[in-house]
């Protein structure tokens, strides 16, 4: 029997995973950009495990955990010239590993799932309005961050009703301390539009779970809720951030922590993680909203 007459003898539902599976492979090396591919391997990764059917959190802590491993960089989204939309997949720090988490959670419970609605939601989430309009357009404070995307239906800010007290600081760090930002040196009429913005952050009431306090208020905070550190450094609002993600019954948070170290879930609960960092005051918390159809 030649091999014509052999592939010809076999049916056609045999071979059809294979040559599936060969179109696949074939479509992934066509993909030029490497976070193009990562994006990719997540959707199907979501349609493998029928994501689009589950509540959103949990599709935010399925998609955070696939991104354990992962190296830390620092300012992956920071450059100069003029202000786009810059993405690092391959690399994580604090905020883009819970905003590319978030970001891709939306996508997947929408079910537009290609790189272009990745790359739409991605803005829409990082900045003002969803507007790229020059370096002050990215939210760049947590606090302002959870306040955009409150008034765009893409978190709630729970952190009042779970027990927070207001947070009194002024926020004025990234103005005072133009010099550590690219950006600002470079264009210092960035500084007075930033300063603006923190002029109205504010006018605003903040609050905050105050580190002692969160392991009484650990039961009231959900897996997938995005976590805001805050700090007693003077004029910042929050240092850190990560996932809430509960384990054997006590409270973790995923992170992507400090250079040299990857994406990880704490080894200690929480509140244990808080109490061994002086410079940590407590946290706020903003819980992913399901998306209105």
């Amino acid at each position: 029997m030649n091999r014509r007459t052999f592939l010809q003898s076999i049916p056609v539902a045999a071979l059809l995973p294979s040559l599936l599976q060969q179109e696949k492979i074939i479509a992934n090396t066509l993909l030029s950009d490497p976070n193009e591919l990562i994006c990719k391997n997540k959707f199907d990764f979501a349609l493998s495990l029928k994501l689009t059917e589950r509540p959103i959190n949990e599709v935010v802590i399925e998609i955070a955990k696939s991104f354990l491993g992962v190296n830390y960089a620092a300012n992956t989204i920071e450059a100069p010239g003029k202000e786009h939309l810059i993405i690092n997949l391959q690399k994580l720090d604090c905020v883009t590993f819970y905003e590319n988490s978030l970001v891709l959670a939306r996508c997947i419970k929408k079910n537009t799932m290609t790189f272009e609605d990745y790359k739409k939601e991605l803005q829409f989430v990082r900045y003002r309005d969803g507007i790229i309009d020059k370096y002050p357009s990215r939210l760049h404070y947590t606090s302002d961050y959870f306040f955009d995307n409150e008034k765009k239906s893409v978190l709630k800010n729970v952190t009042k009703e779970i027990g927070g007290v207001p947070y009194k600081k002024k926020i004025n760090f990234m103005s005072t301390h133009a010099d550590s930002y690219l950006q600002l040196r470079e264009n210092p009429e960035f500084v007075k539009m930033i300063a603006a913005q923190e002029a109205e952050m504010n006018k605003r009431t903040m609050y905050h779970i105050s580190k002692s306090n969160v392991k009484k208020a650990a039961s009231q905070i959900n897996d997938g809720d995005i976590l805001g550190i805050t700090t007693t450094i003077e004029g910042l609002d929050c240092t850190h951030t990560g996932i809430a993600i509960w384990q054997n019954k006590k409270l973790h948070m995923i992170h992507a922590p400090f250079p040299g170290s990857k994406v990880q879930i704490t080894k200690t609960s929480l509140w244990e993680y808080l109490m061994k960092i002086k410079k940590d005051a407590g946290i706020m918390v903003a819980r992913v909203l399901e998306q209105k159809v």
